[in-house]
Formats: C-alpha cells, sequence, structure tokens
C-alpha cells in the first residue's frame, strides 16, 4: 500500500511539471513611468532597489533555479503578483501624485521596519540583506525624493 502512494505522489509530481505558470519577464527596457528611470537615484540606491525590490515588483524578475520545478513557481507567481498589485516599480511614474507619495511612505516604512523584502526572499538572496548603513542610504534618499516629489505637487 506505501509503494502504491509513494507512486502516486511521484506520478503526481512529474505530472505537475508540465502546468507551468507565465513568467514576468520582460525583453523590453524599462519606460518612462519606471521608478529609476523617472526619478534618477545613485548607483547605490539603484543598485539597492534592483538587488532587493525589484524582482516582486516590476515587469522583469530575475528567477532561481528553483523557479522551474513545481509547486515553487506557483508560489513564487503569487509572490510576484501580489507584490505588484502592492507596489510596481515598473508603473510606479503612471500612478497619481497623490498615490506616488503614499507609496514612497509605504515603502520608506517597510523598508525602514525590514519587513521587505520578505524573509522567504532574503533567504535565497542573500544580497538582498543590507546593512544598517545601507539602510540608512536608501532611506536618506528616499525621503529626500519624497520631500521633492510633495514640492513638485
Amino acid at each position: 500500500m506505501l509503494k502504491k502512494i509513494l507512486l502516486g505522489f511521484a506520478l503526481l509530481f512529474v505530472a505537475i511539471q508540465f502546468v507551468r505558470p507565465e513568467k514576468n519577464v520582460s525583453t523590453a527596457p524599462p519606460g518612462p513611468d519606471d521608478f529609476i528611470v523617472r526619478l534618477a537615484p545613485p548607483p547605490e540606491v539603484k543598485a539597492m532597489l534592483q538587488t532587493a525590490c525589484y524582482d516582486c515588483h516590476s515587469d522583469n524578475t530575475r528567477y532561481p533555479w528553483y523557479a522551474e520545478i513545481q509547486p515553487g513557481a506557483w508560489w513564487l507567481k503569487q509572490h510576484i503578483d501580489d507584490g505588484q498589485r502592492e507596489f510596481s516599480f515598473s508603473g510606479f511614474g503612471a500612478y497619481s501624485a497623490k498615490k506616488q507619495a503614499k507609496k514612497l511612505s509605504a515603502l520608506i516604512d517597510v523598508i525602514g521596519d525590514r519587513t521587505m523584502p520578505l524573509p522567504s526572499y532574503t533567504w535565497v538572496h542573500r544580497d538582498a540583506i543590507f546593512t544598517d548603513a545601507q539602510l540608512k542610504t536608501l532611506i536618506t534618499w528616499l525621503e529626500a525624493t519624497q520631500e521633492k516629489l510633495a514640492d513638485e505637487n
């Protein structure tokens, strides 16, 4: 009986490998609404955002090896979809001025209290864990950018 159950699970595992979610990969360069294109952060800030945020919050994800194995790819797809619904770096410029201010404020909060990036992301992406000095650089730039945008509107 145990052999039949294990065989059934093995067959199910093989079968689900053929059901793949669509990947979040764009070959187009970032457009004018992209956060980095629109706000031109310094290279250090740009690198931090791309390392820790862009995989789930942009139109172009760098997929790890386990994205090829189900059900891991489904789990990743759900995280990416949720992340883009919450905040899209690729579509930041399309937000209204009020929504941009609100999103920047939320971004500062979640980075500052280290709830983003998610622990499940940093387990695999160790380079997305920033030092206190790096966080200070990032948050200082985000706050200055928030003030600049507020002055423009």
